[in-house]
């Protein structure tokens, strides 16, 4: 597996939850450690071929991080992980059960559109993040 240079996070573009998280993950990662790319554009599904994952499919967020890949709330933690402020204390939670975690995350992610909404284009970041979106 080919290690990525710079953590890159593949997300729901068209799902206002994961809008919402890629918006706060921004302002959170101030030194800008985070790449993002929608699952449904080329590159988040070449990405997701080359790694083997389908972010729709299972209905996760998918963390690139080095050569790992991170999925659900492994990729939910290793991202809080790496934010600015007292947010990379919820890094805590990896030390709760894994299929507990992914329960949780599960239902969820089952609910995110009824929940939170579904637009019909992918997100189109402003001029102020966009050298962070591949």
């Amino acid at each position: 597996m080919k290690k990525t240079d710079q953590p890159i996070i593949i997300f729901d573009g068209v799902c206002n939850l994961c809008e919402y998280s890629v918006q706060f993950i921004v302002k959170h990662d101030r030194q800008a450690r985070f790449k993002f790319v929608s699952a449904q554009s080329e590159r988040g599904k070449v990405l997701q071929r080359r790694y083997g994952v389908d972010t729709l499919q299972d209905g996760t967020v998918i963390l690139l991080k080095g050569d790992q890949i991170y999925v659900k709330s492994d990729a939910a933690v290793e991202i809080a992980r790496d934010l600015d402020g007292l947010w990379r204390f919820l890094y805590v939670f990896k030390f709760i059960l894994k299929p507990a975690r992914d329960f949780i995350y599960s239902i969820i992610s089952k609910n995110r559109y009824r929940w939170f909404g579904k637009k019909d284009e992918c997100l189109i970041p402003d001029n102020n993040i966009k050298e962070r979106f591949l």
